[in-house]
């Protein structure tokens, strides 16, 4: 049982890596891989590329072609048992003749959560679910909140010296972290349906704000600018090809709620706030962050005049101060990234 247990964490963790490889492009629809395997060897392999596309299970089935008969099929995220832009894919799975169909984790958007599995049950075949969930989860937690609360999930990332600094007195900024921190950030963004950036970031470092890596990406995200003042025209962001900047300035709990709803309504399921210290403040304090990413530099800037990480308020007791959970840290080159969740997130229900 050890070993069976041990192989189907093994598969699983190769369909994860192919879930992987539409990180970005499938979008608003969840990261989703699939192997066949049988007599121990894979026999296909596939993952969701793009909304409206085939599914994860149906290029692996197609690919594998008869031998599916008899094979045991390994998926990140329970099949989907309903028609939407193709179909169903536990219909598929049936027809094909998989004989076993191990499950990471449940579809937890309300129109699948756990039908899949009890239609595959229902019909003899053996699920086993469960493998690798905590990782299968966190792949597609920006979807599962947005499928839920209707709005996207906020990632607040920050690049910061040791001692919380993110800028000289003078705005110098560029560059505090690695070549390597950089490249992760490219990450974020290729899974960003929008960029949120403080109005006074872009006027002092004029950025782009798009994908780079790999070029010609074809999804870049929406940008949007926490500003009242209108942007002038020989700003980056002004000269870009993708769809014209959105100007706001939600502060309070009810106006960042709204504005995440709208975006939300546009298949926008991963929001990523990139400063700078004024912004990071008020979405924090409103609490609509999901997680933080702090890459902190092995630098300190020192002096009471470089600008902190963050602005705002001071909250008024250390009893106040918002609590994250679930860290974890990794290195990226010399840069050190911190991450965590915020403990209390507004919810609609």
């Amino acid at each position: 049982m050890q070993n069976r247990t041990h192989m189907d964490e093994f598969w699983m963790r190769m369909a994860l890596r192919a879930a992987e490889k539409g990180r970005g492009l499938c979008s608003p629809n969840p990261m989703v891989g699939a192997v066949l395997v049988k007599n121990a060897e894979k026999i296909a392999i596939g993952y969701h590329l793009c909304a409206g596309h085939e599914h994860a299970e149906i290029l692996a089935l197609r690919q594998a072609g008869q031998a599916a008969n008899g094979a045991d099929l390994y998926v990140t995220l329970e099949p989907c048992c309903t028609w939407g832009r193709t179909p169903p894919c536990v219909e598929a799975i049936l027809h094909a003749g998989v004989r076993r169909v191990v499950i990471g984790c449940l579809d937890q958007n309300p129109a699948h959560d756990g039908r899949g599995i009890s239609i595959l049950l229902e019909a003899g075949v053996e699920v086993v679910r469960g493998i690798l969930e905590p990782e299968c989860l966190r792949l597609n937690e920006h979807f599962f909140w947005w499928i839920n609360q209707k709005r996207p999930f906020v990632y607040l990332k920050m690049a910061m010296s040791l001692d919380g600094k993110i800028a000289l007195p003078d705005g110098t900024s560029k560059w505090i972290t690695g070549g390597e921190a950089r490249q992760q950030v490219q990450r974020l963004r290729q899974l960003a349906g929008a960029i949120l950036v403080g109005g006074k970031t872009v006027r002092r470092d004029n950025p782009g704000l798009q994908v780079v890596d790999p070029p010609d990406w074809p999804k870049q995200p929406q940008l949007c600018i926490w500003t009242e003042k209108p942007l002038e025209k020989d700003l980056q962001i002004m000269k870009e090809t993708h769809p014209p900047a959105i100007l706001c300035k939600p502060r309070s709990q009810p106006e960042w709620v709204k504005f995440l709803q709208e975006l939300g309504q546009k298949d926008c399921n991963f929001l990523l706030l990139e400063g700078g210290g004024e912004l990071a403040a008020a979405a924090l304090a409103a609490g609509i962050v999901n997680k933080v990413g702090f890459f902190i530099a092995p630098k300190l800037i020192l002096g009471r005049d470089a600008i902190p990480v963050t602005g705002g308020q001071s909250v008024a007791s250390l009893a106040e101060a918002i609590s994250l959970k679930n860290l974890q840290s990794e290195l990226y080159g010399q840069d050190l990234l911190i991450t965590g969740y915020c403990e209390h997130v507004y919810r609609d229900n």
